[in-house]
């Protein structure tokens, strides 16, 4: 006599799928309509803006590394109404307010102070704050700084530009304070007019952008770099030990050797720092630190 009971059949419970509510289907449906409007609402608008006699064609850079869409590069057209005293900044942004909300770029003093709207303009480097849309010929062609490596759309990572930067030490150094707490320490009238244009510049990396020799040479210092020494170096403040320690940063083997006196980087300084005249008197100034008389 078998004591093994009869097999029964057993049957695994289905895993109960979650139902979306009521609520949910009609908030996803709101959305769907919502985005369905302002997808008509912005074809509309481009449609009255390409049909308007005065507007202004632009033409994009955009990249996403992170979206499978846009990691092939390519350009968009947006057509923007032109309104008088309009830049590229601000054409830029009316076509991402307006027609599309990804286009990426950065910006944010609008006074050609902050420097962190350089952009590539029709074939050079300029600030879109200060670029007037009526001086440039159309279509307008707006692409990230040249020689960088690009994050996203007209974005381009600038750690490298500020690491040469950094290598100059560029801060004031002295030995000699003023003896009352609250005394200023002056520096003579024609000192402060010889680094006077040197100390305009925003750090917005357009020289750099501009420059042949430090797209070939990664750890050459670059103009920006060169002239933030030459406003300390030639700061009649600063101890002779501290201008010593700054020729020899300045004379390294990628330092002011490397420039061949191209003038690409003053071309392109919304700033009109002499760019190029001050890297040529601190090589002056290096030869004459390496003279020696017997």
């Amino acid at each position: 006599m078998s004591t093994q009971l009869p097999e029964t059949e057993t049957q695994e419970a289905e895993p109960e799928t979650e139902q979306p509510s009521k609520g949910d289907e009609r908030r996803a449906k709101r959305r769907r309509r919502a985005a369905e409007r302002e997808r008509e609402r912005q074809a509309e608008e481009a449609e009255r803006a390409r049909e308007a006699e005065d507007t202004v064609q632009l033409k994009v850079f955009r990249y996403d590394p992170e979206v499978p869409e846009k990691e092939k590069p390519r350009f968009d057209e947006f057509h923007v109404p032109f309104t008088k005293g309009m830049t590229v900044l601000d054409a830029l942004m009316y076509a991402r307010d307006t027609y599309d909300s990804s286009l990426t770029f950065r910006h944010s003093c609008r006074q050609a102070i902050c420097g962190s709207d350089a952009l590539f303009v029709n074939g050079r480097q300029r600030l879109g704050c200060k670029t007037q849309i009526a001086e440039l010929e159309e279509p307008i062609r707006v692409e990230p700084l040249p020689h960088q490596e690009v994050v996203k759309d007209l974005v381009v990572d600038m750690e490298h530009f500020y690491d040469q930067m950094e290598a100059v030490e560029p801060y004031f150094q002295t030995n000699s304070l003023p003896e009352g707490e609250l005394d200023e320490q002056r520096q003579t009238r024609e000192n402060r007019e010889k680094v006077k244009m040197s100390t305009r510049c925003i750090w917005c990396g357009a020289c750099m952008s501009s420059c042949n020799i430090a797209a070939g040479d990664n750890q050459y210092l670059g103009p920006a770099a060169i002239n933030k020494a030459y406003r300390f170096a030639m700061d009649e403040r600063e101890g002779e030990d501290i201008k010593q320690q700054r020729l020899e940063i300045i004379e390294q083997e990628h330092g002011v050797w490397r420039c061949q006196t191209q003038f690409s980087c003053t071309e392109v300084c919304p700033k009109d720092i002499p760019l190029t005249e001050h890297i040529q008197e601190l090589k002056r100034e290096a030869v004459k630190n390496n003279l020696k008389f017997w």
